[in-house]
């Protein structure tokens, strides 16, 4: 019964949250800078029209959408259509932020009942959200920021689409702290040889071949463009394998923990694949930096690594002190406050040092150990500092995968073009993870699982793919909407075919071993 009344409630909420969503659209209610908004830029969008039919110069076509934006903000800081009244700016913040949260717990919520994982449900509701004007409905158009334009957005809705941004990169940021926090650096030196070839191989053979699929199919592209492929293909989602495992009671096993060790170390790998992709593409982009040859490759990975190392070291330090003098402050939630101090000044210093600040952020999850912050997590009631900022990360890393799955646009799926590199880069993917199973030195361990629990992508691919949404190349974008969907497509087949392909696996292995 007790199931049955929690399906129920579950229903229950669901149905309340989609009767939010819609609501306002079936009443034709828009929200704060909706219609006046439209009338204003199609105002401006008509006398621009017909200056440029008059022969007017350029000058008055380029100013009609600033115009158009800043006569929508007029609209909205008067209140003008909403009763006079003055519109916070942050009212449509919030309204997002509800929006987008109900949207991932239900699509979560939907995934986890089919088995799948919950990343999957809030990729698929962004989606969502993020087409809805494919079938008339526009009030949601300000959740999604235009990367191409290179223009500042304006008014108060497009201010409240950077915002909700920001938020989303702040959850991925938590994101990989978390991934630090969980990862132990005396593991990785105990995982031993295997799992080092295994992450090895498996970082090595899907850039090679996401290379190759990009050089093939986008032949007209930048040579960074086919790099960047290579390089988000590299990394595993080493959480969607752990639950998997986890949930076959089969966490303690050879293949497990060769599984598990090799891809956290694919992660750090991923990393510094990652702030290698991102320096070569920022030393091309600069027009003194001269010619790029072996040599700046060496700096940026010297970089990237020297950093990852060096915070390592200088975590040792200073972390410890920093717990001890939060001990003697007085206050609750000190625990938090200086955790997430020192997750967001590694952040800042990686970003600082041209890295993402992801990587920052990672570096201070490594560095953490309970002993260090025992005191400080007691008072304030928590056995983990990962206990602690659960409830922070609960509300804005589902904020970053809606909106990945906001910036995918469904149109392009019909283009033949973008299924066959979607296609394609899916079986580099899968291939590539395979060659990383010879890695394992110990015959007694079944390669097919350790490859197999490789293949998901997960959250790792999608951070990749967002980062290079923002990434340039002169004036072309690295990863430009098409290849973005496809890169979606490829993270989402990969990470929906991993929990069953593995659970075969290992159960073939038992079925043989009994016989």
């Amino acid at each position: 019964m007790t199931g049955t009344s929690n399906r129920r409630v579950a229903w229950r909420w669901i149905a309340v949250a989609a009767v939010l969503l819609v609501w306002p659209g079936a009443l034709g209610i828009t929200w704060p800078e909706g219609a006046a908004r439209e009338e204003a830029i199609a105002a401006v969008t008509e006398e621009a029209a017909g200056a440029q039919q008059a022969g007017a110069g350029g000058e008055s076509v380029a100013a009609a959408p600033n115009s158009g934006s800043e006569t929508a903000g007029e609209h909205t800081a008067g209140g003008e259509g909403h009763g006079g009244g003055h519109a916070d700016p942050v009212g449509p913040v919030l309204l997002g932020v509800v929006i987008i949260i109900l949207a991932a717990r239900i699509g979560g919520h939907l995934f986890e009942l089919a088995g799948q994982p919950a990343v999957l449900g809030e990729l698929v509701v962004g989606v969502i959200l993020g087409n809805l004007t494919l079938v008339g409905i526009t009030q949601l158009e300000f959740l999604k920021v235009d990367y191409s334009s290179g223009v500042a957005p304006h008014g108060t809705l497009g201010l409240a689409g950077v915002t909700i941004d920001h938020l989303s990169r702040i959850g991925v940021v938590l994101l990989l702290f978390q991934v630090g926090l969980e990862t132990s650096v005396n593991e990785m030196r105990r995982v031993g040889l295997s799992a080092f070839l295994v992450a090895l191989f498996g970082v090595v053979a899907p850039i090679g071949l996401g290379w190759g699929c990009g050089a093939v199919l986008l032949p007209n592209h930048h040579w960074t463009v086919h790099m960047y492929l290579g390089a988000t293909l590299a990394a595993t989602s080493v959480g969607i394998t752990a639950r998997v495992l986890q949930d076959l009671g089969k966490s303690t096993t050879k293949e497990a923990q060769i599984i598990l060790g090799a891809a956290v170390i694919d992660d750090v790998m991923g990393l510094v694949v990652l702030a290698a992709a991102q320096g070569i593409i920022t030393a091309l982009n600069n027009p003194t930096g001269g010619e790029f040859g072996a040599a700046e490759l060496i700096a940026i990975l010297a970089k990237a690594v020297g950093f990852l190392f060096g915070a390592l070291l200088l975590g040792q330090f200073i972390s410890r002190p920093l717990f001890k003098f939060a001990s003697i402050l007085r206050g609750k939630g000190l625990l938090v406050i200086t955790g997430l101090a020192i997750c967001f000044l590694f952040a800042w210093a990686a970003n600082v040092v041209g890295l993402a600040p992801i990587v920052g952020a990672f570096a201070a999850g490594l560095i953490l150990e309970k002993v260090q912050y025992r005191e400080l997590a007691g008072r304030d009631g928590y056995h983990e500092l990962e206990e602690a900022i659960e409830p922070i990360a609960a509300l804005l890393v589902p904020i970053f995968f809606v909106e990945m799955g906001i910036h995918v646009d469904l149109r392009s799926f019909t283009d033949p073009a973008m299924l066959g590199l979607g296609a394609a880069l899916t079986v580099a993917a899968i291939i590539g993870k395979q060659v990383c199973s010879f890695g394992v030195l110990d015959k007694s361990v079944d390669r097919l699982s350790v490859g197999l629990g490789m293949i998901p992508r997960g959250e790792v691919g999608l951070i990749f793919a967002a980062i290079g949404l923002q990434l340039k190349i002169g004036s072309e974008r690295v990863v430009d909407d098409h290849t973005y969907s496809a890169l979606v497509a490829m993270v989402m087949i990969t990470t929906m075919v991993t929990p069953p392909l593995l659970k075969w696996s290992l159960t073939r292995r038992n079925h043989a071993a009994q016989e």
